[in-house]
């Protein structure tokens, strides 16, 4: 009922009018079945306004302390990501990383969306940057298709330090799943995880006209100087 609510009488609405969202594709995403979605990540904005307009409910890894910050904001915080069926996630180590894909290959297999940002974090300059690999191996233990969407405009609508988002036109390009059953009989394998998340960042490059960097998002940040409190 929540995420009713949300996506139809309250923050669906709002979004509509600030940022006047075009979803292209919107037929590519399976109608029924469990499916991984995989975005580009360019602002905190993505993770509010990508489950809000695509046709069917879907699953979002968010951090854990989007569920325990304490006064309003984190009242608020709460209050969406829980109605949204977001799920918590701790970061930080691999046991943490593990879980995190456990958890999402349970979502998977359920027949629900689950989505994803393969670069790990937010793009620090606009550009995408290198996929890892744990998109290919939910992809694989999950047995599902991947259906990339690409996000475009929501880094001028929310750019990065900025306090309030401005009312800029997004677009959501929801591209052709790619179907990657012809490795599912091939486990632990870092060949083909590389190969199927490559796929996945190609088909997000040309969604988004992205210029594509072959280096992780993290590492682009750690030589800057940047840092990212929401990926």
């Amino acid at each position: 009922m929540l995420y009713w609510l949300m996506k139809w009488v309250f923050l669906g609405p709002l979004m509509r009018a600030a940022f006047r969202p075009e979803v292209r594709g919107a037929e590519n995403l399976p109608r029924t079945g469990g499916a991984l979605v995989a975005s580009n990540h360019l602002a905190v904005l993505d993770s509010f306004v990508l489950p809000l307009m695509v046709p069917r409910r879907m699953a979002f890894p968010a951090k854990s302390e989007y569920f325990t910050t304490p006064g309003l904001v984190g009242t608020l915080q709460r209050w969406f990501f829980s109605g949204m069926g977001q799920v918590p996630i701790e970061r930080g180590n691999g046991r943490a990383a593990r879980a995190a894909l456990d958890t999402g290959i349970g979502v998977l297999r359920e027949g629900r969306l689950f989505g994803i940002y393969p670069e790990g974090t937010r793009s620090p300059d606009g550009r995408l940057y290198k996929g890892r690999t744990g998109v290919a191996r939910m992809a694989l233990e999950a047995k599902v298709p991947v259906v990339p969407v690409a996000m475009v405009g929501t880094d001028r609508a929310n750019p990065v330090g900025s306090r309030f988002w401005r009312p800029v036109k997004i677009r959501i390009v929801i591209g052709e799943p790619l179907d990657f059953s012809r490795y599912f009989d091939i486990s632990d394998d870092r060949q083909v995880e590389r190969a199927i998340t490559d796929e996945v960042m190609y088909a997000l490059m040309d969604l988004s006209g992205q210029e594509y960097v072959d280096v992780y998002a993290s590492k682009a940040k750690e030589e800057s100087g940047s840092s990212d409190q929401a990926a």
